[in-house]
């Protein structure tokens, strides 16, 4: 996936083939940013940032947890920074120099969606609803009785101007106001 901020192309891909300090890798990035060296994570995202067409940055990004694909949700784009979703984390990283600013583990599997919420987060995670604040930290955090998705996967998480409605795995329905209380 590839989208744009002002003067910058910023690439997103999985890169899962990718192994620490190995030659045979296919890309090379200038950082690495893994809760651990050693860990076999389910996902790792390559970032690269371009200016008029030249890489004037990259890295990756792993986590331990299940797995998180790069799609239209998956990450949100600001003046100065990106946020991605990668396996139970959310990623925090600077613009154009692609420093982690902060990572928080906001669900115990996956991180499927993130959406900015005023001055905070709202994380659509496979076990919990959280609400992260502008420096990652975790304002609150709700689970249900099964997992937060659906067999179709379709509508299963919504937010609307007065609520945030998560369907779990059992077709059960959930409303939270944006201060973590269930509604309804």
């Amino acid at each position: 996936m590839v989208i744009e901020l002002e003067r910058y192309k910023i690439e997103l891909k999985v890169d899962n083939a990718y192994i620490t300090n190995s030659a045979d890798n296919l890309n090379h990035y200038n950082r690495v940013y893994f809760a651990q060296l050693d860990a076999a994570f389910s996902t790792k995202v390559g970032l690269k940032i371009f200016e008029n067409d030249e890489l004037i940055n990259s890295t990756i990004i792993g986590s331990v947890g299940g797995t998180t694909g790069i799609h239209k949700n998956s990450q949100i784009l600001e003046k100065d920074k990106i946020l991605v979703c990668c396996s139970d984390s959310i990623f925090c990283l600077s613009i154009p120099a692609l420093d982690l600013i902060w990572k928080t583990q906001a669900d115990q599997v996956t991180c499927f969606e993130i959406f900015k919420y005023n001055n905070s987060y709202i994380i659509h995670g496979e076990l919990e609803i959280s609400k992260l604040d502008s420096k990652g930290r975790i304002i609150w955090q709700k689970s249900g009785t099964d997992i937060f998705t659906t067999q179709t996967g379709i509508n299963d998480f919504v937010i609307t101007e007065k609520y945030i409605k998560a369907t779990d795995w059992g077709n059960r329905t959930y409303k939270f106001d944006f201060n973590g209380r269930e509604i309804e």
